[in-house]
Protein backbone atom coordinates (compact mmCIF):
# COMPACT_ATOMS: atom_id res chain seq x y z
CA UNK A 1 0.00 0.00 0.00
CA UNK A 2 1.59 3.18 -1.07
CA UNK A 3 0.58 6.57 0.39
CA UNK A 4 0.07 10.15 -1.52
CA UNK A 5 2.01 12.90 0.30
CA UNK A 6 0.84 16.09 -1.10
CA UNK A 7 3.77 18.44 -1.56
CA UNK A 8 4.62 22.14 -2.52
CA UNK A 9 7.67 22.71 -5.08
CA UNK A 10 9.66 25.64 -4.10
CA UNK A 11 12.33 26.04 -6.46
CA UNK A 12 16.06 26.59 -5.59
CA UNK A 13 16.67 29.41 -3.66
CA UNK A 14 13.33 30.88 -4.34
CA UNK A 15 12.78 33.94 -1.41
CA UNK A 16 9.45 35.65 -1.80
CA UNK A 17 11.66 38.45 0.02
CA UNK A 18 13.95 38.74 -2.51
CA UNK A 19 11.74 39.61 -5.46
CA UNK A 20 11.43 42.62 -7.41
CA UNK A 21 13.65 44.39 -4.77
CA UNK A 22 13.44 47.86 -4.35
CA UNK A 23 16.24 48.85 -5.89
CA UNK A 24 15.30 47.14 -9.18
CA UNK A 25 11.81 48.28 -9.11
CA UNK A 26 13.64 52.26 -8.87
CA UNK A 27 15.66 51.56 -11.68
CA UNK A 28 13.01 50.41 -13.67
CA UNK A 29 11.22 53.92 -12.66
CA UNK A 30 14.17 56.38 -13.07
CA UNK A 31 14.78 54.79 -16.88
CA UNK A 32 11.15 55.73 -17.87
CA UNK A 33 10.70 59.09 -19.93
CA UNK A 34 7.86 60.55 -17.75
CA UNK A 35 10.55 60.39 -14.26
CA UNK A 36 12.89 62.26 -16.24
CA UNK A 37 10.46 64.52 -17.75
CA UNK A 38 8.82 65.66 -14.91
CA UNK A 39 12.17 66.08 -12.76
CA UNK A 40 13.32 68.21 -16.00
CA UNK A 41 10.22 70.46 -15.56
CA UNK A 42 10.50 70.55 -11.77
CA UNK A 43 14.45 71.53 -12.32
CA UNK A 44 13.40 74.27 -14.97
CA UNK A 45 11.00 76.72 -12.77
CA UNK A 46 13.20 78.23 -10.74
CA UNK A 47 14.94 79.43 -14.22
CA UNK A 48 11.88 80.79 -15.26
CA UNK A 49 10.49 82.64 -12.91
CA UNK A 50 14.17 84.49 -12.31
CA UNK A 51 13.69 85.37 -16.09
CA UNK A 52 9.84 86.09 -15.24
CA UNK A 53 11.75 88.71 -12.21
CA UNK A 54 14.48 89.97 -14.67
CA UNK A 55 11.32 90.49 -17.72
CA UNK A 56 8.87 92.21 -15.38
CA UNK A 57 11.21 93.78 -12.49
CA UNK A 58 11.01 92.86 -9.01
CA UNK A 59 7.80 92.49 -6.78
CA UNK A 60 7.27 94.64 -4.80
CA UNK A 61 4.48 95.12 -1.45
CA UNK A 62 0.88 96.24 -2.51
CA UNK A 63 0.28 98.99 -0.52
CA UNK A 64 1.12 98.49 3.63
CA UNK A 65 0.78 94.28 2.70
CA UNK A 66 3.99 92.61 2.29
CA UNK A 67 3.62 88.70 1.28
CA UNK A 68 6.34 85.74 0.65
CA UNK A 69 6.17 86.58 -2.78
CA UNK A 70 7.33 90.21 -2.23
CA UNK A 71 10.15 88.99 -1.20
CA UNK A 72 11.33 86.50 -3.39
CA UNK A 73 14.67 88.14 -4.73
CA UNK A 74 15.96 89.16 -1.54
CA UNK A 75 17.67 86.48 -1.37
CA UNK A 76 18.52 82.73 -2.30
CA UNK A 77 17.03 81.11 0.82
CA UNK A 78 13.57 83.74 0.21
CA UNK A 79 13.69 82.81 -3.56
CA UNK A 80 13.82 78.60 -2.54
CA UNK A 81 10.64 79.59 0.16
CA UNK A 82 8.76 81.45 -3.19
CA UNK A 83 9.41 78.02 -5.58
CA UNK A 84 7.70 75.94 -2.58
CA UNK A 85 4.82 78.20 -2.29
CA UNK A 86 4.14 79.07 -6.00
CA UNK A 87 4.18 74.92 -6.46
CA UNK A 88 2.68 73.11 -3.63
CA UNK A 89 -0.89 73.95 -4.15
CA UNK A 90 -0.75 72.40 -7.89
CA UNK A 91 2.56 71.44 -9.52
CA UNK A 92 3.91 69.07 -6.34
CA UNK A 93 0.55 67.11 -6.63
CA UNK A 94 1.43 66.35 -10.28
CA UNK A 95 4.63 64.17 -9.60
CA UNK A 96 3.03 62.55 -6.79
CA UNK A 97 0.00 61.25 -8.73
CA UNK A 98 2.04 60.19 -11.44
CA UNK A 99 4.41 58.23 -9.62
CA UNK A 100 2.00 56.60 -7.51
CA UNK A 101 -0.72 56.57 -10.13
CA UNK A 102 1.33 55.35 -13.11
CA UNK A 103 2.99 52.41 -11.33
CA UNK A 104 0.39 49.53 -11.18
CA UNK A 105 -1.63 50.42 -13.94
CA UNK A 106 1.05 50.99 -15.94
CA UNK A 107 2.06 47.57 -15.63
CA UNK A 108 -1.40 46.45 -16.30
CA UNK A 109 -1.57 48.30 -19.69
CA UNK A 110 0.97 46.60 -20.89
CA UNK A 111 0.11 43.57 -19.53
CA UNK A 112 3.26 42.50 -17.88
CA UNK A 113 1.48 42.86 -14.58
CA UNK A 114 0.62 38.90 -14.74
CA UNK A 115 3.70 37.64 -15.58
CA UNK A 116 5.53 40.08 -12.72
CA UNK A 117 3.05 38.08 -10.28
CA UNK A 118 3.69 34.59 -12.20
CA UNK A 119 7.33 35.10 -11.69
CA UNK A 120 6.19 34.16 -8.77
CA UNK A 121 6.31 37.97 -7.38
CA UNK A 122 3.86 37.96 -4.28
CA UNK A 123 0.97 40.89 -4.31
CA UNK A 124 2.30 42.31 -1.27
CA UNK A 125 5.53 42.25 -2.75
CA UNK A 126 4.95 43.69 -5.58
CA UNK A 127 2.61 46.50 -4.06
CA UNK A 128 5.26 47.61 -1.90
CA UNK A 129 8.26 48.06 -3.87
CA UNK A 130 6.23 50.09 -6.44
CA UNK A 131 4.79 52.18 -3.43
CA UNK A 132 8.09 52.57 -1.64
CA UNK A 133 9.40 53.46 -4.88
CA UNK A 134 6.23 55.96 -5.90
CA UNK A 135 6.74 58.01 -2.83
CA UNK A 136 10.47 57.83 -3.00
CA UNK A 137 10.50 59.38 -6.00
CA UNK A 138 7.52 62.04 -4.70
CA UNK A 139 9.71 63.11 -1.89
CA UNK A 140 12.97 63.38 -4.19
CA UNK A 141 10.97 65.58 -6.95
CA UNK A 142 10.30 67.84 -3.70
CA UNK A 143 13.48 67.68 -2.40
CA UNK A 144 14.65 68.83 -6.11
CA UNK A 145 13.05 71.97 -6.60
CA UNK A 146 14.05 74.32 -3.45
CA UNK A 147 17.41 72.68 -3.86
CA UNK A 148 17.91 73.75 -7.33
CA UNK A 149 16.11 77.11 -6.61
CA UNK A 150 18.32 77.98 -3.87
CA UNK A 151 20.93 77.43 -5.77
CA UNK A 152 19.57 79.23 -8.54
CA UNK A 153 18.49 82.03 -6.32
CA UNK A 154 21.61 82.36 -4.63
CA UNK A 155 22.92 83.32 -8.02
CA UNK A 156 20.45 85.76 -9.19
CA UNK A 157 20.25 87.08 -5.57
CA UNK A 158 23.15 86.27 -3.28
CA UNK A 159 23.42 84.29 -0.36
CA UNK A 160 21.55 85.83 2.91
CA UNK A 161 18.78 85.10 5.66
CA UNK A 162 15.02 84.84 4.95
CA UNK A 163 13.67 88.12 5.41
CA UNK A 164 10.45 87.04 6.63
CA UNK A 165 7.07 89.35 4.82
CA UNK A 166 5.60 90.10 8.71
CA UNK A 167 9.27 91.58 9.79
CA UNK A 168 12.85 90.38 11.03
CA UNK A 169 14.56 87.47 9.46
CA UNK A 170 15.92 84.06 9.86
CA UNK A 171 19.95 83.19 9.57
CA UNK A 172 20.93 81.38 7.07
CA UNK A 173 21.43 78.00 9.19
CA UNK A 174 17.84 78.77 10.88
CA UNK A 175 16.47 79.28 7.53
CA UNK A 176 17.58 75.74 6.01
CA UNK A 177 16.36 73.79 9.01
CA UNK A 178 13.10 75.86 8.54
CA UNK A 179 13.19 74.86 4.82
CA UNK A 180 13.35 71.03 5.29
CA UNK A 181 10.66 71.15 7.79
CA UNK A 182 8.53 72.68 4.87
CA UNK A 183 9.71 70.05 2.19
CA UNK A 184 8.91 67.53 5.04
CA UNK A 185 5.16 68.99 5.63
CA UNK A 186 4.50 69.22 2.00
CA UNK A 187 5.26 65.54 1.44
CA UNK A 188 3.25 64.28 4.05
CA UNK A 189 0.41 66.40 3.17
CA UNK A 190 0.66 65.07 -0.42
CA UNK A 191 0.64 61.68 0.89
CA UNK A 192 -3.87 62.01 0.94
CA UNK A 193 -3.14 62.36 -3.34
CA UNK A 194 -0.90 59.42 -3.28
CA UNK A 195 -2.80 57.27 -1.39
CA UNK A 196 -5.57 57.99 -3.73
CA UNK A 197 -3.53 57.74 -6.68
CA UNK A 198 -1.88 54.64 -5.41
CA UNK A 199 -5.15 53.32 -4.87
CA UNK A 200 -6.91 54.15 -8.38
CA UNK A 201 -3.79 52.48 -9.88
CA UNK A 202 -4.65 49.28 -8.62
CA UNK A 203 -8.30 49.82 -9.60
CA UNK A 204 -7.74 50.32 -13.32
CA UNK A 205 -5.67 49.53 -16.06
CA UNK A 206 -5.46 53.15 -17.52
CA UNK A 207 -2.36 55.04 -15.77
CA UNK A 208 -4.37 58.26 -16.95
CA UNK A 209 -7.17 57.03 -15.44
CA UNK A 210 -5.25 56.71 -11.98
CA UNK A 211 -3.38 59.76 -12.31
CA UNK A 212 -5.96 61.93 -13.66
CA UNK A 213 -8.23 60.65 -10.72
CA UNK A 214 -6.23 61.73 -8.08
CA UNK A 215 -5.30 64.92 -9.49
CA UNK A 216 -9.02 65.55 -10.03
CA UNK A 217 -10.28 64.54 -6.38
CA UNK A 218 -7.58 66.82 -4.92
CA UNK A 219 -8.95 69.65 -6.91
CA UNK A 220 -11.76 69.20 -6.15
CA UNK A 221 -10.79 69.10 -1.93
CA UNK A 222 -9.51 72.52 -2.76
CA UNK A 223 -12.35 73.83 -4.21
CA UNK A 224 -14.22 72.85 -1.15
CA UNK A 225 -12.04 74.01 1.01
CA UNK A 226 -13.17 77.14 -0.54
CA UNK A 227 -16.74 77.09 0.67
CA UNK A 228 -16.77 78.93 3.30
CA UNK A 229 -20.41 77.65 4.22
CA UNK A 230 -19.06 74.37 5.29
CA UNK A 231 -17.75 75.41 8.27
CA UNK A 232 -15.89 73.75 11.01
CA UNK A 233 -16.10 70.38 8.11
CA UNK A 234 -13.49 71.78 6.37
CA UNK A 235 -10.70 71.20 8.87
CA UNK A 236 -11.38 67.69 7.79
CA UNK A 237 -10.02 68.85 4.17
CA UNK A 238 -6.68 67.77 3.41
CA UNK A 239 -6.55 70.82 1.42
CA UNK A 240 -7.70 73.12 4.56
CA UNK A 241 -4.00 72.50 5.70
CA UNK A 242 -2.19 72.39 2.59
CA UNK A 243 -0.15 76.26 3.48
CA UNK A 244 -0.13 75.40 7.07
CA UNK A 245 3.55 75.28 6.68
CA UNK A 246 4.02 79.09 6.37
CA UNK A 247 3.99 78.89 10.05
CA UNK A 248 7.23 77.40 9.90
CA UNK A 249 9.04 80.19 8.45
CA UNK A 250 8.20 82.86 11.37
CA UNK A 251 10.29 83.99 14.16
CA UNK A 252 8.78 82.23 16.21
CA UNK A 253 7.00 79.06 15.03
CA UNK A 254 3.56 77.67 15.15
CA UNK A 255 3.18 73.81 14.84
CA UNK A 256 -0.34 73.73 15.72
CA UNK A 257 -1.66 73.89 12.19
CA UNK A 258 0.87 71.67 10.93
CA UNK A 259 0.64 68.93 13.33
CA UNK A 260 -3.48 68.79 12.48
CA UNK A 261 -2.89 68.95 8.30
CA UNK A 262 -0.43 66.15 9.02
CA UNK A 263 -2.49 63.90 11.33
CA UNK A 264 -5.70 64.73 8.84
CA UNK A 265 -3.40 63.82 5.84
CA UNK A 266 -1.67 60.79 7.75
CA UNK A 267 -5.26 59.22 8.59
CA UNK A 268 -6.66 59.42 5.26
CA UNK A 269 -3.39 58.04 3.22
CA UNK A 270 -3.23 54.67 5.83
CA UNK A 271 -6.99 54.33 4.65
CA UNK A 272 -6.15 54.19 1.10
CA UNK A 273 -3.19 52.55 1.17
CA UNK A 274 -5.05 49.71 3.27
CA UNK A 275 -7.77 49.68 0.25
CA UNK A 276 -5.50 49.29 -2.05
CA UNK A 277 -3.58 46.13 -0.53
CA UNK A 278 -6.99 44.66 0.17
CA UNK A 279 -8.68 45.28 -2.90
CA UNK A 280 -5.02 43.85 -5.04
CA UNK A 281 -4.89 40.90 -2.76
CA UNK A 282 -8.04 39.89 -3.55
CA UNK A 283 -8.54 41.23 -7.23
CA UNK A 284 -8.18 38.61 -10.36
CA UNK A 285 -5.28 39.94 -12.60
CA UNK A 286 -5.70 39.31 -15.77
CA UNK A 287 -3.79 41.45 -17.73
Amino acid sequence: MSTLTERTEVASGYRAGRTLPVRVELLRQLKRRRTLVMFGILAVLPFVLVAAFAIGGEPDGRGDRITLMDTATASGANFAAVNLFVSAGFLLVIPVALFCGDTVASEAGWSSLRYLLAAPVPRVRLLWSKLVVGLGLSLAAMVLLPVVALAVGTAAYGWGPLQIPTGGSLGTGTAAQRLLIVVVYVFVSQLVTAGLAFWLSTRTDAPLGAVGGAVGLTIVGNVLDAVTALGDWRHFLPAHWQFAWADAVQPRPEWSGMIQGAAVSVTYALVLFALAFRGFTRRDIVS
